[in-house]
């Protein structure tokens, strides 16, 4: 915990060099954001297909008239499937891929060089990453509920229900903070994942073996806060 806390506090003094992580930045946005896109698109075409199967098979055998289908879908991707399932995902791709980088470097001393060379290491390589997460996940989050609901819709157009039905029930019970909410939890999420994978790459020891430990260390770890941080956010914006 102290070495992570002196990490934050070094990470926010680097803010301050922005001529160091302007280009990165751009760089690292691309990777995080525009490379992870066929995997949310998979996961969340499919999430939805899923829900949307679900809420017919729950209400065909009660008497809740199946545009409610459009209403219950909308409330389970908005507010939980898409941040939570688009973070778990992410957390594996990107918390890994950060963690192996920065552990190689460090194992190999290329930290170690940019440090004798008086190049500030965290200005380099943790500013950007953080910086284009908390940009790009919020981005994700909301490409994957758009994914999610149209995977959604198509099911249940295949299943009888109507589009205009569908729609009907969504904007039934859909208030905007839906969308507000699922937003503001892909940014907690997006941060711990990233700054886990800094971390423990970072700080990664012994060799090939060691980083293999860091890269688990940080998609376990990334994980966990987001479970973590799922239930204390709901318990305060809900």
């Amino acid at each position: 915990m102290g070495r992570f806390g002196t990490l934050t506090l070094q990470t926010v003094k680097a803010l301050s060099d922005v001529s160091t992580y302007a280009r990165p930045t751009l760089k690292q946005m691309v990777r995080i954001g525009v490379d992870s896109l066929p995997i949310v698109v998979v996961t969340s075409t499919f999430t939805g297909m899923v829900a949307s199967l679900q809420s017919l098979y729950q209400f065909e055998s009660t008497m809740v008239p199946l545009y409610m289908v459009g209403s219950a879908v909308e409330k389970m991707i908005l507010l939980e499937l898409a941040p939570s399932l688009t973070a778990l995902v992410l957390a594996g791709r990107v918390g890994a891929t950060i963690a192996a980088e920065l552990g190689t470097m460090r194992v190999t001393e290329q930290i170690d060089a940019l440090e004798t060379l008086a190049f500030n290491p965290i200005a380099y390589l943790v500013v950007p990453r953080i910086l284009a997460a908390m940009v790009m996940f919020p981005v994700l989050t909301i490409f994957s509920m758009t994914v999610g609901v149209s995977g959604a819709w198509l099911v249940s157009l295949w299943s009888g229900v109507s589009t205009g039905d569908f729609l009907y029930g969504m904007r039934l019970l859909f208030k905007s903070w839906d969308v507000y909410y699922g937003v503001i939890k892909s940014v907690f999420f997006g941060l711990s994942i990233v700054s886990v994978g800094c971390y423990e790459g970072f700080f990664a020891r012994g060799g090939a073996e060691g980083v293999g430990r860091a890269t688990t260390r940080a998609v376990v770890v990334a994980c966990l806060l987001i479970l973590i941080w799922n239930y204390f956010l709901a318990l305060v914006l809900l």
